[in-house]
């Protein structure tokens, strides 16, 4: 075994998927933010929810393949409504939800999905 295999520069850690996460977003974050504002003026929610995965997942309309575009994540829009419908987030829980959930004209939701388990982030749209 060499050397460097033993101590690679980053001492055997990967970068976190977030980063790659990041990166997706940042480099979509336009047409999410169109898709955004497509779910409110046709009045299909107030609040758009999108989910994120490298797996296989049942949740929202895909909006954005990695296998199609070449990047590291599937981009699907949900809203809160499906969120409750499935169970994701329970009715009772509903008002602690929107009590965080940020302006959807300065942020995306987004639903990390992840073998190790799932949470909401927002992440900045950029400025225009």
């Amino acid at each position: 075994m060499d050397p460097e295999e033993l101590l690679n520069e980053r001492g055997g850690q990967q970068d976190s998927p977030l980063v790659s996460l990041g990166v997706d977003l940042k480099f979509f974050g336009e047409s999410i933010r169109e898709v955004s504002v497509e779910i409110m003026v046709e009045g299909l929610s107030a609040y758009p929810i999108f989910v994120a995965h490298q797996h296989q997942v049942t949740l929202g309309e895909v909006i954005l393949d990695r296998n199609e575009l070449n990047c590291e994540w599937t981009i699907h829009a949900s809203t809160l409504e499906e969120f409750i419908e499935r169970g994701i987030i329970k009715r009772e829980l509903r008002e602690r939800f929107l009590s965080t959930y940020k302006s959807p004209h300065d942020f995306m939701c987004v639903f990390v999905i992840v073998p190790e388990g799932a949470n909401f982030v927002y992440f900045p749209y950029a400025d225009e």
